[in-house]
């Protein structure tokens, strides 16, 4: 059975920083590209930044300088840091995992992590 768990988030005040984590299960990790998505309050999904089966890249330009993803194979887990957080980027964010790098399918994600960011 396919499972992504994300953990790490919380209340964190202007500024602050938070690790998430996303644990996967089920499936060769190595093969796949992630993303990490994120959904406002009364909002739809809204891509934050993905990252290749080699580890190339790319960030949403509000993200971008702040946020950092990166994969650690070896411990089937996905992470993405967070840097000089805003009251904006308050929402619940999930990882999803794709066959292609940023092919925009989000349809298998875990269940999300709330991020907070509030003083």
């Amino acid at each position: 059975e396919v499972q992504l768990v994300e953990s790490g988030g919380g209340l964190v005040q202007p500024g602050g920083s938070l690790r998430l984590s996303c644990a996967a299960s089920g499936f060769t990790f190595s093969n796949y590209a992630f993303s990490w998505v994120r959904q406002a309050p009364g909002k739809g999904l809204d891509w934050v930044s993905c990252i290749s089966r080699y580890g190339a890249t790319s960030y949403h330009d509000s993200v971008k300088g702040r946020f950092t993803i990166f994969r650690d194979n070896a411990k089937n887990t996905l992470y993405l840091h967070m840097d000089s957080l805003e009251p904006e980027d308050t929402a619940v964010y999930y990882c999803a995992k794709q066959m292609t790098f940023c092919s925009g399918d989000y349809a298998s994600r875990g269940q999300g992590t709330q991020v907070t960011v509030s003083s």
